[in-house]
């Protein structure tokens, strides 16, 4: 096993090629521990390199609802009114704070998502 620091494409991709042969090792093994410490050094590059941000936040409450099998008259169960939750998922209407613990509380959206400008 000889593994590196990632520092730069071409040892990313040689990661990536190396952890693909090696992706059905068993653990315990040499190839399982060295597919876990490749893992680790991959996924460090990846959150670096190639940072994911967080969700819009109304976008956010739509597909939480659209999981929970919610409609507009349920969110307005959460945020007050109908046309008040109407006003939220058109961007019409920002979030209040009091909403945001509601939603947080009720839909288990994370708040650091929801607090976010859009």
């Amino acid at each position: 096993m000889t593994v590196k620091p990632i520092k730069s494409k071409k040892d990313y991709h040689q990661a990536m090629e190396r952890l693909e042969m090696i992706f059905d090792a068993k653990k315990g093994t040499p190839q399982g521990d060295e597919l876990e410490v490749l893992s680790i050094l991959i996924e460090k590059y990846e959150d670096e390199h190639f940072p994911i941000g967080l969700p819009d936040p109304i976008e956010a409450i739509k597909f939480r609802m659209e999981q929970l099998g919610y409609n507009q008259v349920d969110l307005a169960k959460v945020v007050g009114l109908k046309s008040r939750a109407s006003e939220i998922l058109n961007g019409k209407r920002k979030l209040s704070l009091e909403m945001i613990r509601q939603l947080h509380d009720k839909l288990r959206i994370p708040t650091d998502v929801l607090i976010q400008p859009y």
